[in-house]
């Protein structure tokens, strides 16, 4: 797929640097002045520029609150401006109203006191369509390597607290010697056509009316192409023939990359496990035109930012190839 990297979180500017996270003293002479993006629960802070701009939102060691966590610090590497480190700063106490866990999509905003209005708390996937390529990378990569920190904190060899190394990109433990490193767990999300129609399907936990396409972990032993055929079928006894690889997106939730794949189905017959899926459907291309319009009321597209929607609108353009 010619424009794969163009799906969000997935454009790869952001300069990782890795050979400096060894060195101490130059990421801690570096940090005095660089940007540090603060997230606070997941969400990386934001600044509000109009109704149709957003971007990230970064702060210094010179605010008390950034100050106060420099030990946290982790060197996400470095864009067209300089250097750019992360903190988590979930033990703070914002301003605005207290996350509902029940929403699917946290549509909150917090504040952070200190800064400025337009500036706050935002749940990256309502605002991940709004940001730019490298800021959307950015974003990604603080909420996953900072989550993996914070469910990471003992070693799995030997149970001891595990300390942060490497800037931020590696644990290790100081009992018995032993390195972790920040785990990404594949996961296949396909596009299955047959003819002129495409398969898609919805969870009971998301918004009414929503689908979007099959997806599912790889197992151990098993490549890509025979998850893609295990998954749809385990899901809605479809059968698939060939699979091609589309494109990937890094997805930190909370730690995902979405592989993204095309089969083609040999059989239409859906029989869904309800563990699974509350439904599944076969929609045209006309009706998935009408979806994409806004025009069914029964049926609304997936998220825009997301893999799915973007293989999907790519898809209708006819531009897969």
């Amino acid at each position: 797929m010619k424009i794969a990297e163009q799906v969000t979180f997935g454009a790869g500017l952001l300069d990782r640097a890795a050979e400096l996270r060894s060195d101490n003293t130059g990421l801690l002479r570096m940090a005095e002045t660089a940007r540090v993006l603060p997230v606070w629960r997941g969400k990386p802070m934001v600044e509000r520029i109009s109704d149709r701009q957003i971007d990230l939102a970064y702060l210094t060691l010179s605010h008390n609150e950034v100050c106060a966590r420099r030990d946290r610090l982790v060197f996400l590497g470095r864009d067209r401006v300089g250097p750019l480190f992360t903190v988590d700063m979930s033990d703070c106490q914002p301003n605005g109203d207290a996350p509902d866990p029940s929403e699917f999509v946290d549509p909150t905003w917090q504040q952070l006191p200190g800064t400025p209005d337009t500036q706050g708390f935002a749940e990256l996937r309502n605002i991940m369509a709004e940001l730019t390529p490298i800021e959307a990378e950015a974003a990604a990569t603080a909420r996953a390597i900072l989550e993996w920190h914070r469910i990471h904190g003992f070693c799995a060899n030997c149970g001891a607290h595990s300390l942060p190394t490497q800037a931020g990109w590696q644990r290790t433990c100081p009992d018995c010697g032993r390195s972790h490193f920040p785990r990404t767990d594949p996961v296949v999300i396909m596009l299955i056509t047959h003819g002129n129609a495409v398969l898609v399907g919805r969870n009971a936990q998301w918004p009414a009316g929503m689908f979007s396409l099959l997806a599912g972990f790889l197992e151990p032993g098993e490549t890509v192409e025979a998850a893609t055929r295990r998954e749809v079928f385990e899901e809605t006894g479809v059968r698939v023939g060939q699979v091609d690889y589309l494109s990937s997106q890094p997805w930190p939730y909370p730690s995902s990359l979405m592989i993204g794949t095309r089969g083609l189905a040999t059989s239409t017959d859906i029989t869904i496990d309800p563990n699974e899926l509350e439904q599944a459907i076969w929609l045209s291309r006309e009706d998935m035109l009408q979806v994409f319009a806004g025009q069914n009321p029964d049926v609304s597209p997936a998220r825009k930012g997301s893999i799915a929607h973007f293989l999907l609108s790519n898809w209708l353009a006819d531009r897969l190839d």
